[in-house]
């Protein structure tokens, strides 16, 4: 018995030096016959008739590399990652870390080649006697070879194939590992190995390692930390610090082991080794943050992950499009400034809760250029409905990874007024408003292909209080007078109407085609505020649109940086976007912000309260910067109203597009501004929208009894234009009584025939 074991491990040993030969030759072909391993027949031959070992290429994917994401100043926001790992020169390696993990894994890398022909020879014969493979004994070559193929697997069938305890695996294996000797120096490979091997705890690559365990680059590793990483590699998941109390000492006595070898082989002193090994492990578990959940700025984060993942530009399938994002090695530049991300916060935490069931959310983009510099919410981001968190991205549509926003309301209300604006009408331009409206027929409105979707039978008021009055062009916005607006629309047109706000990039949340009803300019359509600040900022930019922005470069692993430019294009005459900045900038001294006033500089917004107060809107701009606040229950805004509720500690009995949202839209663009150059509007070409055209106010009767001056007001203004018996006033509005709750559309013009 003695005996065989002797040839069997002689054949062996002559096996192992033949591969060294055949390596140093690049070429080995040999039949080789070994006598019976035990009882169970298995022999080499049978393992492998001919043993041909030539130099095979491997494939070396780029590795699995984190994708950083930066503001606009160039500081981390957040990372992506579907390995934690950050690659790294092995200068930035401590030399201890190297001699560590050599004198473990391949104690004499540098003076064998592809193939340790000891380890081999003592990895063979054990495998033989088990007919598998049990034992490595493999170079750091073959590991890192290992490493590649297991890296490269995409199925859990290739990843079982390529650590499968094969021999025929371990052949080519072998091969892989001449090519890679041949191709790389040595130092090429020990770098690879180092950024390829796992060490437990989600940290793959040594930089990522060092991080994850003692909170440090590789470059500062000390002896025992050298020690406990080296050791780690070995099996890091049966030594993972992060699994339990049993693994951290397990990865202890891996530990000491490694500071034993290191002594053995007198790479330090045995005093050094007892001192290392008196030491506790160290283990930091410095958490590895990833994902929006763990951005300082959540909102926008989801946004840009999900501009990536929609944008055929980063990928054309989904799948490639979530590889490059989470292993492309990526570094993004993004449009968010910090200053004015937390001025939206500062200003939204002042009014609204954390704690409050209704969310505020606003965002904040520059006029000609369509970048995002802040998405700002109420509520967190995350999953925890203990905490009252939002699981989505509510300052965005649904493509963004938002939900379904919130009716507009009369935010909706200066599309119509552009549209008349561009279609010939003067400031001076109005009808008589009555308390009620009522379509004059169902032709009296129609969609864009033509239906007649007018409803003579459906009501839109004012107030209970009634009011009306000649409105003009401007009396009417200031008011938001809801049967002046749908007067308004009545005479532009329904169609005119939707195509400019669709010019100006309106959408609904979640996807949908806009709903083109009689009461759109009423706010009918639930939006986000990402795309109402970016359509009012079409006015503050005198007629261009731009294509909201959020990612103004990306670096690749390579160097190689792409530039993202605002896509833009003029989508509206300047001077008429100059003349609804004009009347909109009257909203702050006469009109329903009147009460909160205006931010010291050119300013320019509309209120937006819906019917029956199921959300608040302010949208308003300066020519440097663009915002949108609203205000609503993501548990249902029809179920949810905002009436008789307490908001930030406050109880209100109507929320009005003023009452919060025109507030916190008023303090976070002072803070934002703070320390940009005030600039101003254009001035309003009066030649061309001053007066009035064919539809004037009528002159009023003058009577011995009564003040001429207060009856011209009166025919002006008809009745006080504040937030009372107004679009964004008190109960009793009829703006869309009747729609179905959540789609924002009035069912019965819905279920109304085109006849």
């Amino acid at each position: 018995m003695q005996a065989q074991d002797k040839d069997r491990s002689s054949a062996v040993l002559n096996i192992a030096r033949l591969i060294a030969a055949g390596a140093a030759a690049g070429v080995l072909t040999a039949a080789i016959a070994l006598p019976a391993v035990g009882g169970a027949g298995v022999t080499a031959k049978a393992a492998m008739e001919e043993l041909n070992l030539k130099p095979e290429d491997l494939p070396e994917p780029p590795l699995p590399e984190r994708t950083l994401l930066r503001d606009a100043k160039g500081k981390t926001i957040a990372q992506f990652y579907y390995e934690n790992r950050q690659s790294v020169p092995l200068d930035k390696v401590a030399p201890i870390m190297r001699t560590a993990l050599i004198s473990i894994e391949d104690f004499r890398f540098y003076e064998h080649g592809p193939i340790d022909v000891e380890g081999t020879a003592r990895a063979l014969l054990k495998n033989m006697s088990s007919g598998g493979v049990s034992q490595g004994g493999s170079s750091i070559t073959q590991q890192y070879v290992k490493q590649v193929l297991l890296n490269s697997a995409e199925t859990p069938e290739e990843q079982a194939a390529a650590i499968a305890p094969t021999v025929s695996r371990k052949i080519k294996e072998l091969r892989y590992a001449m090519a890679i000797e041949k191709k790389y120096a040595k130092d090429q490979i020990l770098e690879k190995y180092f950024n390829i091997a796992y060490f437990g705890a989600g940290a793959h690559g040594i930089q990522a390692a060092a991080r994850r365990y003692f909170d440090k680059p590789a470059s500062e590793l000390s002896l025992v930390e050298a020690a406990t990483l080296a050791g780690a590699v070995q099996n890091p998941n049966r030594t993972d610090p992060n699994v339990s109390k049993k693994s951290r000492q397990l990865l202890l006595d891996r530990r000491n082991v490694v500071l034993d070898r290191m002594a053995e082989l007198g790479k330090i002193t045995q005093q050094q080794a007892a001192e290392a090994k008196a030491q506790k492990l160290g283990w930091k578990d410095t958490a590895v943050r990833g994902g929006c959940e763990e951005s300082e700025f959540p909102y926008f984060c989801l946004y840009v992950q999900h501009e990536m993942l929609s944008n055929e530009s980063f990928g054309k399938t989904p799948q490639e499009r979530l590889k490059l994002l989470q292993r492309g090695g990526l570094e993004i530049k993004t449009t968010i400034d910090p200053k004015m991300q937390r001025a939206a916060e500062k200003a939204i935490k002042k009014f609204v809760s954390s704690k409050d069931k209704p969310v505020a959310s606003q965002a904040m983009i520059v006029p000609g250029t369509g970048e995002i510099k802040a998405m700002a919410a109420s509520r967190q981001f995350g999953n925890s409905k203990k905490k009252n968190e939002m699981s989505y991205n509510v300052v965005a549509d649904s493509r963004h990874g938002g939900g379904t926003g919130f009716q507009q309301g009369s935010t909706a209300k200066a599309y119509t007024l552009a549209t008349a604006l561009e279609s010939g009408l003067k400031y001076g331009d109005g009808f008589p408003s009555g308390s009620t409206y009522y379509a004059p027929g169902y032709s009296s409105f129609r969609d864009c292909k033509g239906n007649r979707v007018g409803d003579p039978k459906h009501p839109v008021r004012n107030s209970s209080e009634g009011g009306g009055g000649f409105k003009t062009l401007e009396s009417g916005t200031w008011g938001s007078v809801n049967t002046f607006f749908m007067k308004l629309e009545e005479r532009v047109g329904l169609c005119e109407t939707v195509k400019l706000a669709k010019r100006l990039g309106l959408k609904r949340a979640d996807g949908n085609k806009l709903g083109e009803f009689e009461t759109f300019t009423l706010g009918i359509n639930e939006v986000d505020p990402v795309t109402v600040a970016n359509s009012y900022a079409v006015f503050a930019s005198r007629g261009q649109y731009c294509k909201p922005l959020a990612i103004t470069e990306i670096k690749d692993r390579n160097g190689q940086v792409k530039q993202f430019k605002p896509k833009c294009e003029k989508v509206m005459d300047p001077e008429v976007a100059d003349a609804v900045t004009g009347i909109l900038s009257g909203v702050f001294t006469k009109g329903t912000m009147r009460e909160v006033g205006g931010i010291g500089r050119d300013a320019a917004g509309k209120t937006g309260t819906t019917d029956d107060y199921t959300a608040a809107w302010f949208a308003g701009y300066t020519p440097n910067l663009a915002s949108a606040v609203s205000l609503g229950d993501p548990r249902g805004a029809f179920t949810h109203k905002l009436i008789g509720i307490r908001i930030g500690g406050q109880y209100y009995p109507y929320v009005y597009g003023a009452s919060i949202s025109g507030r916190i839209w008023k303090d976070s663009m002072i803070s934002a501004l703070k320390g940009v150059e005030p600039a101003e509007f254009t001035p309003v070409n009066h030649e061309r929208f001053g007066g009035c055209g064919d539809n004037c106010a009528p002159k009023p009767k003058k009577k011995e009894d009564e003040d001429p001056k207060l009856d011209d007001q009166l025919d002006d203004f008809g009745d006080p234009t504040d937030d009372q018996g107004n679009g964004d006033g008190r109960r009793g509005r009829g703006d869309n009584r009747r729609n179905r709750p959540g789609q924002g559309t009035p069912t019965d013009q819905m279920q109304q025939p085109a006849n």
